[in-house]
């Protein structure tokens, strides 16, 4: 009996999860970096979003504006982490389009 449309087999299935760990572990060992103030504070992160390092120039640690130097922290980990986000859609939207999903990315 022929499956309906969008069912995949268990096959398909087993290949796609296959897919997703392979994809997975290559988003984990992936770095992105994000920056701030000319390079002044950078955000490493791993493509699983996980943070592993924040640099900070001597030169922007000024006790009379923590503000700035917050901000710069902020500004550097939103680049990190919209970069990470890039990545994600990258690698899961030939996942998506799999699983009959059509537009989902």
């Amino acid at each position: 009996m022929p499956s309906a449309p969008g069912v995949q087999s268990r096959g398909q299935i087993a290949q796609m999860q296959s897919q997703m760990e392979q994809m997975q572990a290559t988003l984990s060992a992936t770095m992105v970096t994000g920056s701030a103030g000319g390079g002044a504070v950078t955000v490493e992160m791993t493509g699983d979003q996980q943070l592993r390092a924040i640099t900070i120039k001597p030169e922007v640690v000024d006790p009379e504006d923590v503000e700035m130097l917050q901000d710069l922290i902020m500004a550097a980990f939103k680049e990190a982490s919209e970069k990470v986000a890039e990545l994600m859609n990258a690698a899961l939207g030939p996942l998506a389009g799999g699983l009959g999903l059509g537009g989902l990315s």
